[in-house]
């Protein structure tokens, strides 16, 4: 009888073969990180529409007690990525960790609460200058805002010409940004303003440091997940075997030709989950 399970794609490259093959050896030695939006959850025209793919969550469950930890790398903050990821609660995700604004928030699973510093005041100004600048741009009613609390993303998808307004919108944020010792972070049609010293390949790197892993995986889609691939080729070097995974789609090219391995957006990674859930489990 054949099987209608997904099997396991093999990374394209020697250190990608080789850091999967370590998972599978050693899973309770490795760590799981995963990118949310386009790599979990599928993006959508309102990012507050956006939810995990049910399949990649079930596989999740049942592959998490096999591994150290899973751990959610976003920018989003800690508690919208678990409300979103319907984390909350289920059975076999006890050893999940949500890092949000790139690592400044932290969510367990094992206590259920959320730790954050307050946000530096810069985001405060922004968040009072940003209004009319938008407006000044002619650009206020067809983007949208999304306050992090710790950051601010304004998002162009509804705009009519998404890339054009993001072009617009580029310099002018840039230097808003400046004025108050932000930086700006360009994403798949959204410019997110935070804080200096957050990105992801700080959080993930001190997030594996922490649980001593031998081996990482990590999955993302987007221009803010490249930081996350040069850690994870950092750590090659420090000996700790690593695969780097792109949640693939063609608004971004630049993080699919530096992965391991390519997988079809969303679905692709909920296929990948589910097949390392049956290797693991199958040990």
């Amino acid at each position: 009888m054949t099987s209608n399970r997904p099997t396991l794609p093999e990374p394209t490259t020697p250190a990608g073969r080789v850091g999967l093959a370590a998972l599978l050896d050693a899973p309770a030695q490795a760590v799981v990180a995963l990118d949310f939006d386009g790599t979990l959850a599928p993006i959508v025209d309102d990012p507050e529409h956006a939810r995990a793919d049910t399949r990649a969550v079930l596989a999740l469950s049942r592959l998490t007690p096999h591994l150290a930890a899973v751990v959610i790398v976003t920018g989003r903050p800690a508690a919208v990525a678990v409300e979103y990821g319907r984390f909350r609660g289920v059975a076999g995700l006890e050893n999940l960790v949500v890092l949000g604004h790139y690592g400044l928030e932290r969510w367990d699973a094992a206590t259920g609460r959320v730790s954050a510093p307050e946000p530096p005041r810069g985001v405060h100004e922004v968040r009072l200058e940003l209004p009319d600048l938008l407006r000044s741009l002619d650009a206020w009613s067809t983007t949208w805002t999304e306050d992090k609390g710790s950051a601010l993303a304004v998002h162009t998808r509804r705009a009519p010409d998404p890339q054009a307004t993001l072009d617009l919108l580029r310099g002018p944020l840039g230097e808003l940004a400046k004025r108050h010792d932000l930086v700006v972070e360009p994403g798949r049609y959204v410019l997110e303003l935070r804080p200096r010293g957050m990105d992801k390949g700080r959080a993930l790197t001190g997030f594996l440091a922490e649980r001593r892993a031998a081996t990482v995986l990590f999955a993302g889609d987007d221009l803010g997940d490249i930081a996350a691939f040069e850690a994870v080729e950092d750590l090659r070097g420090q000996g700790v075997a690593g695969l780097t995974v792109c949640s693939g789609s063609a608004e971004v090219h630049a993080l699919a030709e530096r992965a391991d391995l390519v997988v079809a957006g969303p679905e692709g990674i909920a296929e990948l989950l589910g097949a390392l859930a049956d290797a693991v489990e199958g040990r």
